[in-house]
């Protein structure tokens, strides 16, 4: 399995770290300790299989003249029957526009994608903590309202991230490319 991933600007990736590391804290929620080196992101796709090696070329060339985007979380929320807990930034049509123009550009690889990251399907959000029983998604929601505030942030960069192993409820699933998007 492959991720195309949009990281985010060092604060931001601070904060959410943060919290995760505190949901393990209060043994509210082990996700920071599932993805070994896992940071922050947003998803803009997932492929089952890849050639990899053509999909990096592509994504230098693609993404060399992309600048940073602005992005405002405000919004916690939790996917039903997945007991997950995500913080999810605001829909702006640039960000959505982000997004497309990814696929529309990676169209050839989309024989292998997963359906749920396409434009139209798309819910883009950060994972704050999964895997969760009912009283602990309760536990995490609470606190991570009272924790999280309004947030600005930036997407600065995008990688591409390989599932290597997976044990039980650890995976490693290293970055394997990633390139800074120009700063607007």
């Amino acid at each position: 399995m492959y991720w195309v991933i949009a990281l985010f600007d060092k604060q931001t990736e601070k904060l959410i770290t943060d919290v995760w590391k505190e949901l393990r804290d209060e043994s509210i929620s082990y996700y920071i300790d599932e993805v070994q080196d896992g940071r922050p992101h947003l998803t803009l796709a997932s492929y089952k299989e890849l050639d990899k090696e053509n999909y990096m070329k592509q994504m230098e060339i693609f993404y060399e003249e992309k600048e940073s985007l602005d992005i405002t979380f405000n919004h916690i929320g939790s996917f039903l029957n997945y007991n997950t807990l995500f913080l999810s930034p605001t829909a702006t049509k640039e960000l959505l526009d982000f997004h497309t123009h990814h696929h529309e550009h990676f169209k050839t690889f989309n024989t292998e994608a997963n359906k749920l990251y396409e434009p139209g399907q798309w819910i883009p959000h950060s994972t704050l903590a999964n895997k969760l029983e009912p009283d602990q998604l309760s536990k995490a929601f609470h606190y991570c309202v009272d924790r999280i505030g309004h947030t600005t942030g930036r997407i600065e960069e995008v990688g591409l991230i390989e599932l290597i192993r997976q044990d039980g409820d650890t995976m490693e699933a290293p970055l394997i490319y990633s390139k800074k998007l120009k700063r607007s």
